[in-house]
């Protein structure tokens, strides 16, 4: 098994739900982006570039979504966190229903937009 797979399946409940749930949605949205294991966590990369990684963080209970041009995104807006970070924008999750397949897919394919046309 590869280390990013180990690490969503090695998560508590109910971060490898929410973990395996973002995972589907990102892995059937754009079928050719590579799930590699970097800086200890999930990392998707897009023709190799950082594109969205995961984290669980369980001191503050939460999976982070994170979209590596968060702030160059314009949907969704008032449900990222920038969270003081320069580049990176997320979503964050404390429960598996919290989840909105539109508003994460809708996010994915924005920022895959600015992926091919950078």
């Amino acid at each position: 098994m590869k280390p990013a797979e180990e690490y969503i399946l090695n998560q508590p409940e109910p971060f490898r739900s929410i973990l395996l749930h973002v995972q589907a949605v990102i892995e059937l949205s754009i079928p050719d982006i590579k799930l590699l294991y970097k800086f200890k966590i999930p990392f998707y990369y897009y023709n190799n570039k950082p594109f969205i990684y995961l984290n669980a963080s369980h001191k503050q209970h939460f999976v982070d979504v994170a979209f590596m041009k968060g702030y160059e995104l314009t949907l969704h807006q008032d449900q990222l966190t920038g969270d003081g970070r320069t580049l990176v924008k997320s979503l964050r999750y404390n429960r598996l229903e919290e989840i909105d397949n539109t508003v994460l897919t809708e996010l994915i394919f924005e920022q895959l937009t600015l992926f091919t046309t950078q």
